[in-house]
């Protein structure tokens, strides 16, 4: 049984699928699984995915029963799946940096911490890394993460020996959603203050629909977590204002 599950949606990702696996096999922490979960791909993703898999046996490849385009389907399959004590996520296009896992998995030692994430930096799709890094809070509670999200999803990770297993919703900003619900439940997520991963942004990623994002979390306030119209306004406030911000780093 592996100590951490890391967790790989893969949709037609044949074009940086490498590059991620790769940043996986070199962490410097090495006690891990790896779960590729194709999402109906057309490309050469399996494939690739077997070559990894041949050449490692950390490495499994599961799939969806067929192609929903929601990354928390996808997903899913993974965390039910995972046998590890600590489920982290990495899409297809994105990256690690080495450190990542050896950095993040000492500060659960902190009783009440339930989730870990860290700093990131941007890239285009052609991979050039921006300077600029996407901070953060050194560590975050459930009302200080209603104003806005500040866990990057490529760079969580949590642990199941706390929490269980959390799954997250078919809704947009999945993973908002189920950062959220596993902090209500009285656990803060801390920041290893370091950067460990590298974001591939484009003009069809979820995140880059801006206007629509803001309605999603809107919904998640109200239909979601059932918050007061009043409570919900006042976190909205913050949450559009702190997005806007890191937009422009």
């Amino acid at each position: 049984m592996a100590t951490v599950s890391v967790i790989m949606p893969c949709h037609n990702g044949e074009k940086y699928l490498r590059q991620a696996v790769d940043s996986v096999l070199a962490q410097t922490f090495g006690d891990w699984e790896l779960l590729i979960i194709d999402d109906a791909s057309t490309d050469g993703s399996v494939t690739i995915a077997k070559e990894y898999i041949d050449r490692d046996n950390r490495i499994r490849l599961l799939h969806t029963e067929h192609s929903t385009g929601k990354p928390a389907t996808t997903r899913n399959v993974g965390i039910e799946a995972a046998s590890g004590r600590f489920i982290a996520f990495l899409d297809c296009d994105d990256q690690w940096l080495p450190s990542k896992l050896e950095h993040q998995l000492p500060l659960f030692e902190q009783q009440n911490c339930a989730a870990v994430f860290s700093f990131y930096k941007k890239m285009d799709i052609a991979g050039n890394v921006r300077s600029a890094v996407v901070t953060s809070l050194a560590s975050v509670d459930f009302n200080q993460l209603l104003d806005g999200n500040c866990i990057g999803n490529l760079t969580s990770i949590y642990d199941t020996a706390k929490v269980g297993k959390v799954y997250q919703k078919e809704i947009h900003h999945e993973d908002y959603l189920m950062w959220l619900m596993m902090l209500q439940k009285g656990f803060i997520a801390r920041n290893t203050g370091t950067v460990e991963a590298y974001y591939r942004e484009s003009d069809t990623s979820v995140s880059g629909s801006k206007i629509k994002a803001l309605g999603w979390t809107w919904d998640i306030y109200r239909k979601e977590l059932g918050l007061s119209f009043g409570a919900s306004a006042l976190h909205f406030i913050k949450y559009a204002f702190k997005g806007l911000s890191k937009r422009l780093k």
